[in-house]
């Protein structure tokens, strides 16, 4: 059975230069700036009048790409399930096609990673209820237990949230 995705929730990209790009997304889209990682070079930016915690996340590479070989592009799309329910039963999905490659906690969202035939990396998340996010950060990169969190939120639908802006 594939994988009960609701949306698309956000989209990262390797770009030759984060600040520039930052400046550019902000302005062409109303995007604010939510978060930013000196070290990894990343910035990650939310529509002023949406209802996600992050829309659009920008990794800077340089011009020819990191020591990863990397060039500017596109990094991966982040699908949002409904429930963590849900993204478990995407774990054994994602095994079974031989695509798992990982998992993480983001803080506001439990995230699985694939990869297509081809190779390009995707994700699969499911993200807190809103209700969880103030004092959270955007960005962190923890480990995921999985079980755990399945115990805790078991049931729990949060996509409907996303529709709605985010209150100051």
């Amino acid at each position: 059975m594939g994988i009960p995705a609701v949306r698309m929730n956000h989209a990262v990209l390797y770009v030759s230069d984060v600040e520039r790009a930052a400046a550019f997304w902000t302005s062409a889209l109303d995007m604010e700036k939510v978060a930013e990682i000196g070290e990894a070079q990343a910035v990650f930016l939310k529509l002023r009048n949406g209802g996600n915690d992050h829309d659009l996340g920008l990794f800077g590479v340089g011009s020819t790409g990191r020591a990863e070989g990397r060039p500017p592009g596109l990094y991966h799309l982040a699908w949002q399930v409904d429930t963590i329910d849900e993204l478990a039963a995407a774990k054994e999905t994602l095994i079974a096609l031989g695509a798992f490659v990982g998992q993480s906690s983001h803080g506001t969202t439990k995230s699985l990673y694939g990869r297509d035939p081809d190779g390009i990396e995707f994700e699969v998340m499911w993200m807190l209820p809103r209700a969880e996010w103030p004092g959270m950060e955007v960005a962190v990169v923890e480990p995921l237990d999985l079980a755990d969190e399945v115990a805790r939120w078991s049931g729990v639908q949060t996509a409907h949230e996303l529709s709605l802006p985010i209150s100051g």
